[in-house]
């Protein structure tokens, strides 16, 4: 069904919804979606930061202590 929808079919939805909701609501919608975007952006930022300092601080130094026999 959505496989038919072309640019003109895109530009006409976008007329549709800009006359029913008016320019300044659709615009404050589309700066709270931007702004779920960067929030969404930075919690999985930080989630990974995290996880890579837990790695970090649960890592143990396995290397063998070298031993010189001459």
């Amino acid at each position: 069904m959505l496989n038919n929808i072309g640019i003109p079919g895109l530009l006409l939805i976008a007329v549709v919804v800009l006359v029913l909701f008016g320019r300044g609501k659709v615009s404050s919608l589309m700066g709270e979606v931007g702004k779920g975007i960067n929030a969404f952006k930075k919690g999985v930022k930080e989630e990974s930061e995290e996880l890579e300092n837990k790695t970090a601080e649960g890592a143990v130094d396995v290397t063998p202590k070298s031993k010189d026999k001459v």
